[in-house]
């Protein structure tokens, strides 16, 4: 039996296919030059200046490169958290203590995610957090983020508002990919801010 499509889906699935095409075409120069701005327009956000612990995520493939960043938020002095894909689609989290403290595992099929080696703190670790980055697709004028689709993130939100939490939350992404309108659902939340290589566009919330 086929699952019943949500309502917005389609149009979802759609603009992820156009946008994952563009990706796709980025060269490796491409994405080490997009990373370096990416991280020096987001180590600017007060959000991330004033933070003790960043919930982030560690870039694959074409996605907005998210490693200089982490070093740097080390660099600090700040706890960075980072997800661990559970077998329903949730997240656990660990900590980040470097790139050597990282583990290439892969998930079924998908594409190998690099997740934190060393001890997991659990589910509610992000409601820690001063500012979760998120990952993602694009954005639009009112801050409303198109996922992947596979729904941790949904989940990762859900939680921060069950347990009253309000971190800054702010999307990584090319500059391309902020757009005039994105489909959404009941589900859906807005983020705070998208940071993208040429720099940072905010939603709803003052810093």
């Amino acid at each position: 039996m086929r699952p019943i499509a949500r309502p917005g889906e389609p149009d979802k699935r759609s603009l992820r296919r156009e946008i994952l095409a563009v990706r796709n075409r980025l060269t490796a120069d491409d994405l080490r030059e997009t990373s370096a701005a990416l991280a020096g327009r987001a180590l600017e956000l007060p959000e991330l200046a004033r933070a003790g612990t960043v919930a982030a995520y560690v870039s694959v493939g074409s996605e907005p490169g998210t490693l200089a960043l982490l070093d740097a938020l080390r660099a600090r002095g700040v706890r960075v958290l980072l997800p661990v894909l559970l077998p329903d689609n949730d997240l656990d989290w660990g900590e980040y203590t470097g790139e050597g403290s990282l583990a290439r595992v892969r998930h079924g099929g998908r594409m190998a995610l690099f997740e934190p080696a060393g001890e997991r703190l659990g589910p509610d670790a992000v409601t820690t957090a001063d500012a979760v980055l998120l990952p993602g697709l694009a954005v639009d004028a009112r801050g409303m983020r198109l996922g992947r689709g596979g729904g941790s993130y949904d989940r990762v939100l859900a939680r921060l508002e069950r347990a009253g939490a309000h971190p800054a939350l702010v999307v990584l992404l090319y500059d391309s990919e902020v757009v005039g309108h994105v489909p959404e659902e009941p589900h859906d939340r807005p983020v705070h801010a998208v940071v993208t290589p040429s720099g940072v566009r905010r939603f709803q919330r003052e810093p």
